[in-house]
Formats: C-alpha cells, sequence, structure tokens
C-alpha cells in the first residue's frame, strides 16, 4: 500500500485522518487486485474463443463465482468502514469546547459559546503584513486556537453564501449554509497550526479566505482567551 501514498493525504495530523489515510490506501489496492484478475481472465478469453468450454467450466460455478467474489470484496471494505464510522460516532457523544464558526465573504467568524464574549474575526493577511517565514495566503491575523485532547463541538452556518470549512490534513470538509447549523466534534491529539482553505466557490475573493487552526495545551487556551477577553 505505500506505492499510493504520494496520492493520499500529505500528512495524517490525527488518529480520525490517519484511519481515512489507511482506508485510502486500502481501497485503492484492493481495486488494483479487482484490475489484475479482469484483467487476467480478458486476456484468457482472447486467447481462444472456447477457453472455458475446453476447460469445462460449469456455467452455474461461473455465476457462483461471479457472486461471491463480490461480496467478499464488499466484506472486505464493510469491515474497516464501520470501524472509521464508530470511532467518529464515539467522537460525537461528549464535547469539552462549543465553537460557532460563521463564514463570511471572505472572512471566518469564530464564536466561542462556552466563553461569554470571546469572539472575533479571521482574516487572512496581506503580503506585506507576513512575518519572516509565515507562508503567503494561508496565514490569518486571529487564528482560531483550541485546546490538544479535548473534543471540540463545531457549529458551521454561514452569513451570506454557501462556504465550506475544511481542513485536509484532519480530514475535515462542512460545507457551511445560511439557515443551517451544521455540527462536527473532533480531537486534535498534536500541537501545532493546521492550515484549510474554503473549497467551495464563494465569490471573487473565494481563494483569500483561508482557515488557519492552532491547537496548543489546554493551560496556554486558557491564557489566549483571558488575553482576548481582556484585550
Amino acid at each position: 500500500m505505500n506505492y499510493f501514498q504520494g496520492y493520499n493525504l500529505g500528512f495524517a495530523s490525527s488518529f480520525f485522518s490517519s484511519y481515512m489515510d489507511w482506508f485510502h490506501g486500502f481501497n485503492c489496492s484492493l481495486l488494483l487486485g479487482v484490475l489484475v484478475f479482469v484483467s487476467f481472465g480478458f486476456f484468457l478469453l482472447l486467447d481462444g474463443v472456447f477457453f472455458f468450454k475446453n476447460k469445462k467450466v460449469e456455467y452455474q460455478f461461473g455465476e457462483l463465482l461471479c457472486s461471491v467474489f463480490p461480496t467478499l470484496i464488499l466484506l472486505m471494505q464493510m469491515v474497516p468502514s464501520l470501524s472509521i464510522l464508530y470511532y467518529y460516532g464515539l467522537m460525537n457523544l461528549d464535547s469539552g469546547l462549543t465553537v460557532k464558526v460563521v463564514g463570511h465573504q471572505w472572512y471566518w467568524s469564530y464564536e466561542f459559546s462556552d466563553i461569554p464574549g470571546l469572539e472575533f474575526d479571521s482574516y487572512m493577511k496581506s503580503s506585506d503584513q507576513l512575518d519572516l517565514g509565515e507562508s503567503r495566503l494561508w496565514e490569518m491575523h486571529n487564528p482560531c486556537v483550541v485546546p490538544c485532547d479535548v473534543n471540540v463541538r463545531f457549529c458551521i452556518t454561514s452569513g451570506d453564501v454557501i462556504h465550506s470549512w475544511a481542513l485536509p490534513s484532519m480530514s475535515v470538509k462542512l460545507d457551511a449554509m445560511s439557515g443551517i447549523l451544521s455540527t462536527l466534534c473532533y480531537n486534535f491529539p498534536l500541537l501545532g497550526v493546521f492550515y484549510g482553505q474554503c473549497s467551495e466557490i464563494c465569490g471573487a475573493n473565494h481563494s483569500f479566505m483561508p482557515i488557519a487552526l492552532e491547537v496548543t495545551l489546554l493551560e496556554s487556551f486558557k491564557s489566549w482567551c483571558n488575553f482576548n477577553l481582556f484585550d
């Protein structure tokens, strides 16, 4: 499955995204095996029109194989698929922090429902505002900060057109639609700053609407909250 690593996520930043990454490689390997099997059968047919009659293969047995093999393939996909769904369901059982995400043209707003008064807008930094080492078209003035190893519930909606809150390294992508509140629970096991971007074509400045999510320690998160509340 290492052959497909170049087509997978660039870097899986959570347990859920690493499972999704593995499942993608597993499916690609499975499909490659099916392709090889079908191609082999096709070339055997090209070898002679009456190949199967010469080998005395009964049609009933062939029909049985054509029913059993697809069933086995579906079972091989079902077991890891249900495991991933079960793991994702466990994350949705409880949450220690709720963050409301609102998409606008063309910036994001964050409201921490459990911390009254903590809300802010997040705009992309222009090229002349970047510090040394920062990435162009990715950095935000006010990135969203969440604690590590805490189930965070994101309530995502839009103030105007359809947006999409997407973090590829976390395997997170949820549409933000006006009048609809979509929820997503997630646990972030790694510290760092993770970037994403609106993945719906939401207007002229669609490509200038990135997402920056900073995952920090719980104590650092409390200090950040106090700083922003009294700023």
